[in-house]
């Protein structure tokens, strides 16, 4: 899988997302080029095995995995601050294999 991730003073984490009722989700890609179509050309990520992605989000209570998202957004909300899932992005759709648990 190609895993969104961030870096930080700690190493590498996988970027979570939030689906349309707020449950966290980890999301993996099937290809470089779907993550890029959805979440940019700038985005970061690693390469993991679904395994290694579950075994890394389960710990902080994450036990949705979704595959090959089709579009991601922030959510709506005042300019002012983050929108109602506290500034995470909020994951709209997912194509076949998406969902799983």
């Amino acid at each position: 899988m190609f895993v969104p991730a961030r870096t930080g003073p700690g190493g590498c984490t996988a970027r979570l997302f939030r689906t349309p009722l707020g449950e966290r989700t980890a999301v993996g890609f099937t290809s470089a080029a779907r993550l890029v179509e959805v979440l940019g050309p700038g985005t970061a990520y690693v390469r993991l095995a679904v395994p290694a992605l579950r075994a890394l989000v389960t710990p902080v209570g994450v036990r949705r995995l979704t595959v090959d998202p089709v579009l991601v957004a922030r959510p709506v909300g005042p300019a002012t601050g983050p929108g109602p899932t506290g500034g995470r992005s909020v994951l709209l759709s997912a194509s076949g294999g998406g969902g799983a648990r």
